[in-house]
């Protein structure tokens, strides 16, 4: 297995993100943050979900799609606060036929041993072991 291919096998399986191409914040260039709807990062929060749902929950749903995609806040990185992150919001159309509010972070340079950036998600009701706390307030 060469070195590449071994990073990337650690970044799914720590649902992490690297820089390049596979980001889903590869637009994030520093204190540059991607749309919250941009396309490598709609689509990289839906094939995690499968993935969780699939080896986790076993509840057999996946997100159809996300709409109403905004930016709720941003931080960006200081002197005394210095990782930039991107906060977010849309609705999660399931394949179950239920909407849910979903929320994601980006945060710069908190990937896999401080390489690239990290994406966050959680989806309102589908969070048993409140990994993002309540309501999945950590995200919000």
């Amino acid at each position: 297995m060469t070195m590449k291919s071994l990073i990337i096998a650690l970044a799914l399986t720590f649902g992490i993100s690297l820089l390049g191409s596979a980001s889903p914040a590869a637009a994030f260039g520093g204190k540059d943050f991607p749309a919250c709807d941009a396309p490598q990062v709609l689509s990289f929060i839906q094939k995690r979900f499968v993935w969780t749902d699939q080896n986790l929950l076993k509840r057999g749903l996946a997100i159809d799609s996300i709409e109403r995609v905004h930016r709720n806040r941003s931080r960006v990185g200081h002197e005394y606060w210095s990782i930039p992150r991107l906060y977010c919001h849309g609705t999660a159309h399931m394949n179950d036929g239920h909407k849910r509010q979903i929320w994601w972070l980006i945060e710069g340079g908190m990937g896999f041993a401080g390489i690239g950036d990290n994406l966050e998600f959680c989806i309102s009701g589908l969070d048993p072991l409140k990994v993002h706390g309540a309501w999945c307030r950590s995200v919000r």
